[in-house]
């Protein structure tokens, strides 16, 4: 166990009182004692705050981030969604009048990010299940070869990824579900734009054995 010193106490006393342990010709005069107060060492804290842009994730904790909104958001079963952050480029709509097929939080897909080229979350290394939730709800979209663009998701690519035909129309929920491995405690996601922009509405990252 390590120890440390706390308190000093400088003590003049007479040589006689400390008795026996001295020879009688020594208890005369005064002698200086130095008088220690010692315990143990207590480590130091390891929890440092986390960096610009991230947020501490609890071990086992699901991160849900809604990719169109500033705020928090709370979704009709209950689930915390944090807002939109950690995108490269990019902006927003929200489009809290619409109504969504296919799906039992349809407050999750009524905003969205579009033209963005890079999300990257700091999390644990481990084993998770990316869920990548789209819609199609601009409404110049109304049919295929419209919105497609590409995304590579820890090195598994999607290529010339139809989102008017994935959802099998506008205004209906479709989600990806991704198996990823993390080591580097980042997972990083990557977008390229085809036929208009790159959009997504929400990311899950779901911890998984």
């Amino acid at each position: 166990m390590a120890l440390f010193f706390t308190t000093l106490v400088v003590a003049r006393i007479p040589m006689k009182t400390l008795g026996p342990l001295l020879p009688p010709s020594l208890h005369t005069g005064l002698v200086a004692l130095l008088l220690l107060s010692v315990s143990p060492a207590i480590p130091a804290s390891s929890g440092a705050a986390p960096a610009a842009g991230t947020a501490p994730v609890a071990a086992g904790g699901t991160i849900r981030i809604i990719a169109g909104q500033s705020a928090p958001l709370t979704d009709e079963k209950g689930g915390k969604w944090l807002p939109s952050r950690d995108f490269l480029d990019g902006d927003t709509m929200d489009r809290p009048e619409l109504l969504i097929a296919n799906t039992e939080i349809p407050s999750v897909y009524r905003s969205e990010r579009f033209g963005m080229t890079r999300f990257v979350q700091r999390i644990p290394n481990g084993n998770y299940l990316v869920k990548l939730h789209f819609a199609v709800t601009y409404e110049a979209i109304d049919g295929p070869r419209q919105c497609v663009f590409s995304f590579d998701v820890e090195g598994r690519a999607f290529k010339d990824f139809d989102l008017f035909v994935r959802a099998g129309g506008a205004l209906k929920a479709y989600v990806e579900s991704i198996p990823v491995a993390i080591r580097d405690g980042d997972l990083e996601i990557k977008f390229t734009g085809l036929a208009g922009n790159p959009t997504i509405s929400a990311i899950e990252i779901i911890p998984q054995p």
